[in-house]
């Protein structure tokens, strides 16, 4: 695997790379977010029929040309090969840098020869309010996703679809917060069926690659297409590993298909099967608190006796977990606002 070549320029130098196309809506809020903090910004474009290139030019990128080929980490590589700093930050034109920029120069000042790394950043991810709090709150909605996006020269890209870095090097968490909307509806419309042809050709090769299954299942559950993404889901978890980073996502996003298509008693018995394992989660503990508000509902007799006592039980755990934003894929405000509105409307009716 690669391991990555550090700095030969004092100070080192930086390069905003990315691979894009068509993104002519939202690719001078992230060149604009990034140019203070980079030395120079590479594009290589796969083929827009927008303004995207014209955008960038007028921003200073470098963009290249290259034919598509249905192939992610192929792009990812041409558009590294352009590169010649000694850090490259790898965006996507959906995406923005959103906190401070400069901690990544920070990061790597000092950065000794033998104390190479691969930098994850917070990608958070918009979403509309009912996708990620039921309903509940109306704050803003966000999930987090740590991803490897800083690395060092010299690191290279693998696979079609959901491409990552192939390096032996150790990862590091840097809080540089990234904004990320494509999950919004206008976004979600314009890139739907953009990546599952590609998922799928990628699953004929493997079909049992647990990441490609659990994405897959990722592309139909955004689109509220709950039944294709179950199995999908269970394909995954068939083969995930117990201490995976993303597996609590997993299961927290089978629940609420499950939910979602009234198969409330299959996933009350996932959750009973899967509760040790996700301890750590306020995600899996506001869901717990829907489902036993929904059985409650379809079960009466017992809903005062068992199932709306576990629903509070379930959000004061939340909160005593409060946010956690370090697990993959966690909804702000299931460890607080959205735990609490919950918890009051739910006391409220214990009150009656």
């Amino acid at each position: 695997m690669s391991t990555g070549t550090l700095a030969l320029t004092n100070p080192p130098r930086i390069a905003l790379v990315m691979i894009v196309r068509n993104e002519g809506a939202t690719i001078a809020r992230c060149l604009r977010s990034a140019r203070d903090f980079v030395d120079e910004m590479i594009l290589l474009d796969t083929g827009s029929t927008d303004d995207t290139v014209a955008i960038a030019s007028g921003l200073g990128a470098k963009v290249m040309n290259w034919a598509w080929r249905d192939d992610f980490a192929a792009a990812r590589n041409e558009a590294l090969a352009h590169s010649q700093a000694d850090w490259n930050l790898v965006l996507d034109g959906d995406e923005w840098i959103a906190g401070d920029g400069a901690i990544l120069r920070q990061a790597i000042q000092e950065q000794a020869v033998d104390d190479c790394f691969v930098g994850r950043l917070p990608v958070k991810s918009q979403l509309e309010a009912s996708d990620g709090d039921g309903g509940i709150a109306a704050l803003p909605v966000h999930f987090t996703s740590w991803l490897p996006r800083f690395l060092p020269r010299g690191v290279r890209y693998e696979g079609r679809i959901h491409e990552q870095p192939q390096s032996d090097l150790p990862r590091r968490d840097l809080q540089v917060e990234i904004g990320h909307d494509g999950y919004l509806p206008e976004q979600k419309l314009r890139k739907r069926g953009r990546n599952r042809e590609l998922l799928l050709l990628a699953l004929v090769e493997d079909p049992e690659n647990a990441y490609l299954n659990y994405h897959l299942g990722k592309d139909f559950d955004v689109y509220g297409q709950f039944s294709e993404a179950i199995p999908c889901y269970e394909r995954a978890l068939r083969s995930v590993q117990t201490g995976q980073g993303w597996r609590i996502d997993l299961i927290v996003r089978i629940l609420v298909c499950l939910r979602a298509l009234g198969h409330d008693d299959l996933a009350y018995q996932l959750a009973q099967d899967e509760m040790q394992n996700c301890q750590q989660s306020p995600d899996f503990f506001f869901l717990l608190a829907h489902l036993n508000i929904s059985l409650a509902r379809k079960n009466p007799e017992q809903a005062r006796g068992k199932y709306l006592p576990m629903a509070r039980l379930s959000l004061q755990f939340c909160l005593n977990l409060g946010e956690r934003p370090d697990i993959e894929g966690a909804v702000f405000g299931r460890g607080s606002h959205a735990a609490t509105e919950l918890l009051a409307l739910l006391d409220q009716s214990l009150a009656l």
